[in-house]
């Protein structure tokens, strides 16, 4: 988005946010500040917002989901927005009364919501009470096809297989093989994978998880944020498990550099987790008001669209798909087909006691014993 398209998206939006900030009241409209994943917003968004509500903002990144609610369950973070996802982070801050219930009055734009989806969510946070849709996507495998298959022309490359077998992945280790730091993600996956239901607390299904990964840890070059793929994008590595925008992010980024890299998105066959980020207002912000204007500001379909051209997530505002490229709005891996989504699950927070065995056994995958 150019400078001048930018200057008249704010100039449309200011009737929308006006009355907001006048609510607000100067003082308490000083500042807004937000806490989000990194990466993950609109180039113009926050400008807009200010020059539209008069409210300027500090903005604050995250990159794993541990680090957000440590912030929010030991309260005083000083943030008036926080981007969590809905499991099993949200579930868990609603659990422990860290964030606050919307005052849905306030945030008339809930309207443009996809109501199937909210839905969803809804399993993590009954009656939407706190948290509203912010992006939404997959989770499955960032490729270079081409080095992969010059190791092996018969890769299966719309499988788990490439990851989680170990022949296959024996094979494609010369390429770089790049795992997350963080075991949220990919231990529902492993579980998928292996025919088991991806929410399991079975101490044998973790052990099932445990030998799969230990079966293709000694292949694996590194582990990185799932949100971090320079090393897919400069060519270090050729096979990543991450969420579907951030490879086709890494794919442009390839494209600017000029490296003549081709990355793909795998959604796997055998299905991948469906995940929702969620925006919600912590229970001790300082200022809940400017934040109810902030979130009633996202959710108009043009905001929405400006945030998902950045970020090539999906969104749940229906409206916002007007305002976005063919190729962005008709592209499977950011809006899977209904086909597809049926083949996908969702996660949600397991009991302290598997948390803990899941830890413990993703630490010694990291180590490799």
């Amino acid at each position: 988005m150019n400078r001048r398209m930018a200057g008249s998206l704010a100039a449309a939006l200011i009737p929308a946010v006006l009355a907001w900030a006048g609510a607000i009241g100067p003082a308490a409209a000083a500042k807004l500040s937000i806490y989000n994943w990194v990466e993950y917003i609109g180039e113009t968004t926050l400008a807009d917002f200010t020059q539209a509500s008069g409210i300027a903002t500090r903005y604050d990144t995250f990159d794993r989901p541990e680090r957000l609610e440590q912030k929010l369950l030991v309260g005083g973070s000083g943030y008036d927005v926080a981007v969590p996802p809905a499991e099993p982070t949200l579930a868990q801050l609603i659990k422990s009364q860290a964030v606050q219930p919307l005052d849905k009055s306030k945030i008339p734009n809930l309207a443009q919501l996809d109501d199937a989806l909210m839905d969803q969510v809804a399993t993590s946070d009954p009656g939407n009470r706190y948290a509203v849709i912010y992006q939404w996507g997959t989770v499955g495998i960032g490729v270079l096809p081409g080095r992969v298959k010059a190791l092996m022309a018969d890769a299966p490359l719309d499988s788990f297989d490439l990851l989680f077998k170990p022949d296959v992945a024996r094979r494609l280790a010369p390429c770089g093989i790049t795992f997350p730091v963080s075991p949220i993600e990919i231990i529902p996956a492993v579980l998928d994978y292996l025919g088991l239901d991806p929410n399991s607390e079975k101490t044998e299904d973790l052990k099932a998880v445990e030998r799969t990964l230990m079966a293709v840890r000694p292949y694996v070059k590194s582990f990185a944020t799932v949100a971090d793929l320079d090393e897919l994008s400069s060519g270090e590595t050729c096979l990543v498990f991450s969420y579907s925008g951030d490879v086709l992010r890494a794919r442009n980024r390839a494209v600017v550099a000029g490296s003549g890299l081709e990355i793909a998105y795998v959604l796997p066959k055998e299905g991948a987790q469906l995940w929702f980020d969620t925006l919600v207002i912590p229970a001790d912000a300082p200022n809940p008001d400017a934040a109810h204007a902030f979130i009633n500001f996202v959710l108009q379909p043009e905001v929405m669209a400006g945030i998902s051209r950045f970020t090539r997530f999906a969104n749940a505002v229906p409206a916002s798909r007007d305002f976005l490229d063919p190729a962005l709005k008709n592209n499977p891996a950011i809006y899977p087909s209904r086909q597809a989504i049926a083949r996908m699950f969702t996660v949600h927070a397991v009991g302290q006691r598997a948390e803990r065995a899941r830890a413990r056994m993703w630490a010694r995958v990291q180590t490799g014993n």
